[in-house]
């Protein structure tokens, strides 16, 4: 009698076992999923820069600086062998040099008024909706992993089988400073 207790306990601590190992894979792969997310959508912004820099440079002749800077950060956030931050770091770099060559528009009102630069200006606004969506879907997963494998009885099993906490996205410094309207 007592060995089929010991059995039927050793079955329910397997069970339970599994169950919590099967549960922080599960949320591991909705942190890589969130992450593919964001991936995804940078890919989309980094096949609308050229196109973008081919319009403006029409226009903007002697704003090659602004243009040769933006090529070469959309050509190093595509490194294949770059860490999610130094990538993440880029992209903010990116998006300062977005928002100037945007600027670039205020002194050129045919490039403003001129269809395929607003088309892609909506295409790129659109996308960069899209990419803040995902860094908080890729923070509200990392979130939910990292409460997983921190509550009891998970951080057992994440502890036994090496699962490690995943650090949030954060926002870069000038993305938090007021925004300065004028008109």
């Amino acid at each position: 009698m007592i060995v089929i207790i010991l059995i039927g306990i050793v079955v329910v601590i397997g069970l339970l076992w599994a169950g919590s190992y099967n549960s922080l894979i599960k949320h591991r792969n909705w942190v890589e999923e969130s992450w593919a997310q964001i991936d995804v959508q940078l890919k989309r912004r980094y096949d609308l820069i050229p196109n973008l820099v081919e319009t403006v440079k029409g226009y903007a002749k002697h704003e090659k600086e602004t243009l040769a800077l933006v090529i070469e950060k959309r050509n190093t956030i595509a490194e294949p062998n770059a860490s999610r931050n130094e990538r993440l770091q880029e992209d903010a770099e990116l998006n300062g040099l977005l928002r100037q060559l945007f600027a670039l528009s205020e002194s050129y009102p045919d490039l403003k008024a001129n269809q395929q630069f607003l088309h892609l200006q909506e295409e790129l606004s659109g996308t960069e909706n899209k990419i803040a969506y995902a860094r908080q879907a890729y923070n509200s997963m990392v979130m939910r992993y990292n409460t997983k494998i921190e509550s009891f009885p998970q951080n057992i099993v994440a502890s036994t089988h090496s699962f490690t906490r995943n650090d949030m996205l954060d926002i870069p410094d000038e993305e938090k400073e007021p925004v300065q309207v004028t008109f």
